[in-house]
Order: C-alpha cells, then structure tokens, then sequence
C-alpha cells in the first residue's frame, strides 16, 4: 500500500480529513504510550537501534549498513537483528541468502546480510539473544523504536529530510507512530537524510524540534562501472518514495522513460514483470530497480533487471563517533 497524500500535506495546511482523523491518532499515540511502558530485555552487550517516527521508509536500511561498516573498522564484531517484515519466518533465523528469499525473511534482512550476520525474530528479544549467543559484540536493532521488548543503550531515528515528519499528526490522520516532541525526547541522535534542498526544507520546519545532535546525510549511488549517462531506463520502486529513486535515476544522466511508483514491500508477480518488459522493450529501455526491490526478484529476473544501489554518505560523523566512545564502542 501506498501512503495517502494527505499524510504529506503542510503541518499547518493539513486539510479537512486529517482533523476529522484526529482523534483516532491521538488513540493511536496514547496506545504507542502505553506499549512502550511495559519491561524489556536488557541485553548484555551494547544495542543501538535505528528507528523513525513515521511508517514506512526513511533510509534506515543505508544508515545500518553505514553503521556496520563503522563499527567494524573500530573492531567490533557487529550483528543485526531485524523483524523480517515480508518475510512469513518467526525465527530467530540466521539470514542465509544461498538458501532464503524475501518471501521468507523479508527483502531488508537479505540486503543487509551481505554486510554482517542477520537474525530474523518476530520476537525482538529472542533475536537479540540469539545474536548474543552467536558472539556479538554489538548488536543493531533494525527498527524497533517504539518497540519495549529491548532496552537499547542507544537510539538514533532517521528522516526523510525532505518529507520530515509529514503533516506532524499520528496515523490514521499522519504518518506518525508517535508525536514528535515525544519521539525525538528518547532520542539520542537524529539523522535527516537528503539534498541539500531537502535539508533547507526540513531546517524550516523542523529543526526547532530536534534537541538531540543532528546528523546530516545523503544517498549517493555507489560507483559500479555503470554510466547511466543517456541510457533509456523504464524503472519501478517500491520503497516508501519512489520518487525519491526515480530523481536519483534522472540526476545520474539517465533518460526515464517511465517510472512505476510501487507500493512498500510489494510482491513482484511474473505478471507484473513481463508487463513492465514489454512495455521497456517497446520503446527501446532496460528495466532498472533499486538494490531493496531487487532483493525481491524471482531468481529467473535477476539478470534481466539493473540495480541502482546507493550508500548513506555523512560527512560530519563526529556526533556518532562520540555516543559510540562514552558506550565503550
């Protein structure tokens, strides 16, 4: 499913059916209040999660993998344990990428076990301690921000620099889990992800409601002998913006013929596939995805799809660097 348009809107020209809905948000945030009151594990070793406040993506996926790379080049054997959403097993699991596919731990979980060991648990707390068990010495907690079933000795809540908080109001009426103010006062560090634009935008008005230190960062595409200059490319997304993939495409010199905005973690069907190839190959363009989507595809696409992958590049860490020194990390 896609997120209704409304949920973007201004935060102070929110519309007519954001009012109407809410009072259902406010129940929605009070339940949120509520959960996160309940006891949790205390794991034995350090555990940093990376959340957001809104549903759907923010760039959280790049911002572990940044954050892998990290905390192993400072020596620390780093594992990951993430829900599997899309994926149908309850582990605790291992992500083994020779013999699981998205339908079975989700399309994010494969991304990252190219980066570190993985455990898939729909039981946050049993895949923490089986990541202990299997040696981690610092174990990132893929989500799980307004979860209470693990107490995290850090958290950092990634945004979409360029969406922000959205219309500031909690779902049904917004795409907020929580209220900001709420959120972002258990927050340790935040990280608004974007252009430059998109950082002049969530600096006016958004800024003044972060306390914590603010990291600022941006996806660039990683460099893999592909020059997308002039290439015809007919591509589809299903991420939480589309269009965020689709300019990036654009930026780097290709001609988008057509982009197909898919909704987030959406199965890609044989039907829907052989659609978007007669329709490329009709007009001259090759299918192109992103690297998540592409973690999606049946074993029979995988050749016949390019994969725009990009990286979280951050040119001030020094926020991060010094949270991780007074954890011991």
């Amino acid at each position: 499913m896609r997120a209704p348009g409304f949920w973007f809107r201004p935060p102070d020209r929110p519309g007519l059916l954001p009012r109407l809905l809410a009072p259902l948000g406010r129940l929605y945030a009070a339940g949120t209040a509520r959960r996160l009151r309940r006891p949790g594990y205390h794991p034995g070793v350090p555990v940093i999660c990376v959340g957001n406040l809104t549903a759907g993506g923010a760039g959280k996926t790049p911002t572990v993998i940044a954050l892998v790379e990290r905390l192993v080049a400072r020596g620390h054997e780093v594992q990951v344990v993430s829900r599997g959403y899309g994926g149908h097993l309850a582990g605790p699991v291992r992500v083994d990428a020779a013999r699981h596919g998205a339908a079975d731990v989700g399309d994010e979980p494969l991304v990252l076990s190219a980066f570190a060991p993985v455990w898939v648990a729909k039981d946050r707390a049993a895949g923490v301690r089986a990541a202990e068990a299997a040696g981690a010495q610092v174990i990132l907690l893929d989500d799980g921000f307004q979860s209470p079933a693990v107490k995290s000795s850090m958290s950092l809540v990634v945004v979409d620099a360029g969406r922000g908080f959205g219309n500031g109001r909690c779902i049904p009426a917004g795409p907020l889990r929580e209220p900001v103010v709420t959120g972002l006062a258990r927050a340790d560090l935040v990280l608004a992800i974007g252009d430059g634009a998109a950082q002049a935008q969530f600096d006016a008005v958004w800024r003044a409601a972060v306390s914590a230190p603010l990291l600022r960062g941006e996806l660039r595409p990683l460099a893999m002998g592909m020059d997308w200059t002039g290439e015809r490319v007919l591509a589809f997304a299903g991420i939480a913006d589309p269009s965020r993939f689709f300019a990036t495409l654009r930026a780097e010199g290709a001609e988008l013929i057509r982009g197909e905005a898919l909704g987030d973690h959406q199965t890609l069907s044989d039907t829907l596939l052989r659609r978007l190839e007669a329709e490329a190959k009709a007009v001259g363009a090759q299918l192109v995805t992103t690297e998540k989507d592409a973690a999606r595809l049946p074993a029979a696409w995988r050749s016949r799809v390019l994969t725009l992958v990009v990286r979280l590049h951050v040119a001030d860490w020094s926020a991060l660097d010094a949270r991780l020194t007074a954890l011991g990390l």
